[in-house]
């Protein structure tokens, strides 16, 4: 059974953080509200974690993880950035996008999309995010919990407890949180491609 913890969503308790963290240093999977959603989050390097979110969401090897980042120069260790790109994604976070950009050798081959060796990043604006990725002191891996046949990500922790408690080892609740996925961008060829509208206004970065 899933361990289910309540967070302030604004000022979230450094104690329940703390424990949140170390569980993930553990190889726990959780379940955590962001400012799309809910997310699967795990380790950098939980083998186990990883293929537990596929799983999850019966997804094939292609999927595009995304590490969740702290600010920007913690994004900066784990992908390649252009100078354009750089411009571009500074100034829209944090925030409800996702980049997908080449990713550095900082990234374990196995969370990198296996032909074009990219990665998913995104820096969140949302306080309990924040709080965890400080405390844990490295990203997130993590992908949207949408499960399958749905189209927008959960957004009670409550719900997600009743039905995933079985494959799940904590669920994080922070109060109300939006369900609408982020806007996807992906940067890999050197211009900005908007491949999934979001919760990001995706006109800065279509011509």
């Amino acid at each position: 059974m899933a361990r289910y913890l309540d967070v302030h969503p604004d000022n979230p308790q450094p104690r329940v953080i703390a424990q949140v963290a170390d569980a993930v240093r553990e190889d726990a999977l959780i379940a955590y509200p962001t400012d799309s959603g809910y997310a699967l989050g795990a380790r950098l390097g939980n083998r186990d974690g990883r293929d537990r979110i596929l799983a999850i969401r019966q997804l094939d090897e292609k999927h595009h993880f995304t590490l969740m980042c702290a600010d920007f120069a913690q994004l900066g260790q784990f992908v390649q950035i252009s100078n354009n790109a750089f411009r571009a994604i500074r100034a829209s976070t944090p925030g409800p996008y996702t980049f997908i950009l080449p990713a550095t050798a900082e990234v374990p081959r196995r969370l990198m999309h296996p032909r074009k060796r990219t990665v998913g990043v995104r820096i969140p604006d949302h306080a309990l995010c924040q709080a965890l990725l400080s405390e844990l002191g490295e990203p997130i891996l993590s992908s949207s919990l949408i499960l399958p046949g749905e189209t927008e990500p959960r957004a009670l922790g409550w719900e997600i407890k009743e039905e995933l408690d079985h494959v799940l080892d904590i669920v994080v609740e922070a109060g109300e949180t939006i369900a609408e996925p982020t806007t996807v961008v992906d940067w890999s060829d050197g211009y900005p491609e908007v491949v999934r509208r979001g919760a990001g206004d995706p006109t800065r970065f279509e011509e």
